[in-house]
Parts: structure tokens; C-alpha cells; sequence
């Protein structure tokens, strides 16, 4: 069941993601560090200041476990991670309304996490990039 609800909700918000891009570059959130209210993750809970697979993370404190930007070592932003509690998700949930703060979509991956500082309880990452698949490497270490 939570196989076949992970794909509808990507395939949902596969869909919707193209919607989203109009919220991006008004924002100053392009290079690191972004505008207040974000604050780095590191600075919030204990973990690197780098994570690979994600980058450099921030968030605004107020939406945890909400939305957060990874940007690549050179300041760049090149995702938009949401972490989603399992206990808060239902076979109804739809994910079309989730905000792509850097615009352009080019893929998104949906990954288990089994709880972390910060986000303790298992939860999913839906990480919506905004490069290509092969440019993710950028921020793998």
C-alpha cells in the first residue's frame, strides 16, 4: 500500500510541479545563504553543515518539518526538500500545491527516511530539483 501511494503522489505532483515555478525567482533564495527567515539547518540541530545527497541545507524554522533548500558547494541552489511525516500521511494526501522556490522543476526524486535531528520520525523527503539528474552530483559529497 505505501508503494503504490508513493507513486500516485509522485506522479501527482509530476504533474503539478510545472504549476509551482511562477512562486521561484521572485524570492531571493538563488544563492546561499537566503534571505531571512531562513536559517541553516546546522545551525538549528546537530548536523553537518553538508549533507550529501542534499547539500547545504536551509529552512524557515517555522515550517518544520516543512520545506528546505539544498544548495551545492558553490552556493547554488539545486533543490527543494520537503520531509514528510508517515503519521501525517493519508491514502487522499495530494501533493499539487507544494512551492519549487527556485522555479524550474527538472525532476523529482521521493526517498524513505527512517528519522534524523531535526525530523526525528520516519518521514519522506520529496525532493523536487532543479538540475538535471546527472548535476546532482554536485552536492552527493
Amino acid at each position: 500500500m505505501k508503494r503504490s501511494f508513493l507513486t500516485a503522489a509522485a506522479a501527482a505532483l509530476a504533474l503539478s510541479v510545472g504549476s509551482v515555478g511562477a512562486y521561484a525567482a521572485q524570492t531571493s533564495v538563488e544563492q546561499a545563504p537566503p534571505a531571512a527567515p531562513y536559517k541553516a539547518v546546522s545551525s538549528l540541530v546537530k548536523l553537518p553543515d553538508f549533507i550529501p545527497g542534499l547539500g547545504q541545507l536551509f529552512v524557515d524554522p517555522s515550517t518544520l518539518p516543512g520545506l528546505f533548500l539544498g544548495y551545492d558547494h558553490h552556493g547554488k541552489l539545486v533543490s527543494t526538500t520537503y520531509m514528510i511525516p508517515i503519521a501525517q500521511m493519508k491514502p487522499d494526501m495530494h501533493f499539487q500545491d507544494l512551492k519549487a522556490p527556485a522555479g524550474h522543476v527538472d525532476h523529482v526524486d521521493i526517498q524513505y527516511n527512517a528519522g534524523h535531528p531535526g525530523v526525528a520520525e520516519p518521514h519522506i523527503h520529496i525532493i523536487l530539483w532543479n538540475v538535471p539528474a546527472a548535476q546532482e552530483a554536485s552536492v552527493a559529497k
